[in-house]
């Protein structure tokens, strides 16, 4: 496990106080002494620069090789390419623990990069596609995005217009996406495109395109992740060469299904990060807050706010976790994914809004961030599968 970051000076709890501590399975008592190295290197070296990256809308690209600089990019991935080998539960761990730098944009900046653009890389790439881009992937060198949703085509992926046409030495690409993470400064971008335009769901490949001529992005504005860069961006005749055709030819939808489960998971994760954090920071208040000559946790109608959001944090938590198992032990979970994705997005929206309420009026002003975790917060029930898109698969699950 890499013990990086191990003199940081933090003593910030891991989890909010009353709630369950030490290791929980999957986890081990090893991934829990990593957390609290996590913990305290985000808080240390990433939250004192949240509210300079909020205001500017960025977060600078140097962040992605400091991170790197402590082996975070690379937990997952094969020492062979300059990762750890540690596999999806350290870095379950580093993605639970990535909310307490106070910026959605900045967290997702980061996973969007290594979790949701180098996987498909790492997963259904060629020995030498992992050499050219996932290693300096992982070294912070080279920023990757993937890019699948287009403005007509969301929840539908089937339903992508962006078409690859086979020329001489490889394929030209025309089309274009939108919401893509990291998509103004990616270096690499995973995209899927329609290979076969009549085939649907068998008719879509993934490509490892590097920015360059025929590239154009547009950076978008957004309610939250204000730290992090959402672009749409338009593909206009883009030469591929053969060799980034990731995995098979036509095979890509089978591709994206497959990373799904991991985002999802990654989202519940964050989710469940973001609702310990905010707890935590609200109990802390409440504490400190005084009305009518006493603290406000002292009144049974906060006290009792805090039990119900505990409880349902717990819960939250427990479902994320047995999915996560399920996922660690090569299942095939996707009822149980699906749950915790869904579970996770809308409640932390709801805890969220609590905290706030919790606030009164602070609450409602930057300067105690619930604010900016509210709006951050409001992707979740959207990105990586709506609420409605998980509800559906759910119900086919169940034979409905």
């Amino acid at each position: 496990m890499t013990p990086t970051a191990a003199n940081s000076q933090s003593d910030k709890p891991s989890r909010p106080t009353g709630m369950t501590t030490g290791p929980t399975p999957p986890f081990t008592e090893e991934l829990e002494e990593f957390r609290g190295v996590v913990r305290r290197w985000v808080l240390d070296n990433l939250t004192p620069h949240a509210d300079e990256w909020e205001a500017s809308k960025h977060f600078p690209d140097e962040v992605f090789k400091l991170v790197a600089s402590q082996g975070y990019l690379g937990l997952k991935f094969d020492e062979e390419y300059g990762g750890s080998g540690d596999g999806y539960l350290a870095d379950a761990v580093l993605l639970e623990e990535l909310p307490a730098c106070e910026s959605g944009g900045v967290a997702a900046g980061l996973w969007a990069h290594a979790g949701i653009a180098l996987t498909p890389i790492w997963k259904f790439g060629t020995h030498e596609q992992k050499l050219k881009y996932l290693a300096p992937g992982i070294t912070g060198d080279k920023i990757a995005a993937l890019a699948i949703t287009e403005p007509g085509a969301g929840s539908d992926v089937a339903g992508i217009q962006t078409r690859a046409e086979k020329v001489d030495g490889g394929w030209v690409l025309n089309g274009s996406k939108v919401f893509i993470t990291n998509g103004v400064r990616a270096h690499t971008i995973v995209t899927a495109a329609k290979t076969k335009p009549e085939g649907g769901h068998h008719g879509m490949s993934f490509f490892i395109v590097e920015r360059g001529e025929g590239i154009t992005s547009t950076p978008l504005e957004k309610l939250g992740w204000h730290a992090s860069d959402t672009a749409e961006i338009a593909y206009e005749d883009v030469f591929v060469p053969e060799e980034n055709l990731l995995g098979e030819e036509n095979h890509g939808f089978y591709m994206i299904m497959a990373n799904f489960q991991w985002e999802r998971l990654m989202m519940a994760l964050g989710a469940v990060g973001a609702m310990k954090n905010a707890f935590a920071a609200t109990l802390d208040y409440a504490h400190e807050r005084q009305a009518f000559g006493r603290p406000i946790s002292n009144f049974q109608v906060i006290r009792h706010k805090f039990a119900e959001m505990a409880t349902r944090i717990e819960a939250a938590r427990t479902l994320t976790y047995n999915s996560l198992r399920l996922f660690i032990e090569g299942k095939d979970p996707l009822s149980e994914v699906t749950m915790a994705k869904l579970f996770t997005q809308r409640l932390l929206c709801d805890v969220l809004d609590e905290c706030l309420q919790i606030h009164g009026g602070w609450g409602y002003m930057k300067e105690y961030k619930i604010e900016r975790a509210v709006r951050d917060a409001r992707l979740g029930p959207i990105g990586g599968g709506t609420d409605e898109i998980m509800k559906e698969i759910l119900g086919k699950t169940l034979g409905i």
